[in-house]
């Protein structure tokens, strides 16, 4: 299934974005959204948490999602506990959790039928062009499941393979198994094995992130222990009666509420394993994440 056709004007895009934000408790006086290229979430102090995203005209969802993903990193910066900024007891304690809460709030939270039955009316009346496309139709759009040359607009059916093309030659680099120079070949090889067909050109192969150029080897592998781990804590927010009854309304501060007390607050006094056990009652498992991919993709 296609959107309904566009353009979705980049300004109204930028308002809609900032009312979600705003209400799954985004704190705009201690934040911001801007514009650029690949989207990411960066904290310049305590108080000080800036989101980007980029506008596609043709399609308002993704920067919609960008926002999402970052304002989940933006709300586990917001909620660390500002008086100890700087120390460990103040600080993130592993990407694999910061990646759990920006996936929670963009695919758990965002890509829902819940979400959408409430937002859908609103998104109709920013962007006009949506009057005539039923809820049920946009919701298929939402959960096609297609192979895409970029990672960040991958559908949640396919987005590891992205990760799982990028692990492995990340651990060719750090070994020293795969030169620098020949990473273009060894990209466009790897993804034809996964995906059936080379990228384009190397814009939308190689050189699509900003992880590598900033020195981060390993760093994609956290992704996919966001997804694991937001899938978990999502299931255990959702047995406590208070969050999933507030969400069908709209109202996502019980679950921000939940996550706030049970990971936030914690900043890295426990480690990750211990932290999703303390939160969830469980180690961490895939169990979850399996079980949220085959309800929403079989």
């Amino acid at each position: 299934p296609s959107l309904s056709p566009g353009p979705y004007p980049v300004a109204a895009q930028q308002e809609f974005n900032a009312l979600v934000a705003a209400s799954i408790g985004f704190d705009f006086d201690a934040g911001r959204i801007d514009t650029t290229t690949h989207p990411f979430c960066t904290t310049l102090g305590p108080r000080d948490v800036r989101l980007t995203t980029r506008y596609m005209e043709s399609d308002f969802t993704s920067s919609l999602f960008g926002v999402l993903h970052e304002a989940g990193h933006g709300l586990y910066e917001q909620g660390l506990p500002e008086e100890d900024f700087g120390l460990p007891s103040g600080s993130a304690v592993s990407l694999g959790i910061h990646e759990s809460q920006s996936r929670l709030w963009e695919n758990h939270v965002g890509r829902s039928r819940i979400f959408w039955e409430q937002w859908y009316p609103r998104a109709q009346g920013f962007f006009p062009q949506l009057a005539g496309f039923p809820l049920e139709k946009f919701l298929r759009y939402l959960w096609r499941a297609e192979f895409s040359q970029i990672r960040v607009e991958a559908d949640e059916a396919t987005y590891d393979l992205h990760i799982l093309l990028r692990f492995g030659l990340e651990r060719r680099m750090v070994s020293g198994q795969l030169a620098v120079a020949d990473v273009p070949a060894a990209w466009n090889e790897s993804f034809r094995e996964l995906f059936g067909f080379a990228p384009e050109d190397d814009t939308h192969g190689c050189l699509q992130d900003i992880h590598w150029s900033m020195g981060g080897l390993g760093y994609f592998a956290t992704y996919t222990l966001g997804n694991i781990n937001s899938a978990q804590l999502f299931a255990a927010a959702n047995r406590e009666p208070e969050v999933a009854g507030a969400m069908a309304k709209a109202d996502y501060l019980p679950l921000l509420g939940w996550l706030r007390n049970s990971v936030h607050v914690h900043g890295s006094t426990l480690d990750p394993a211990e932290l999703i056990r303390s939160a969830t009652g469980s180690l961490p498992s895939t169990d979850d994440y399996l079980a949220h991919l085959k309800s929403r993709y079989l």
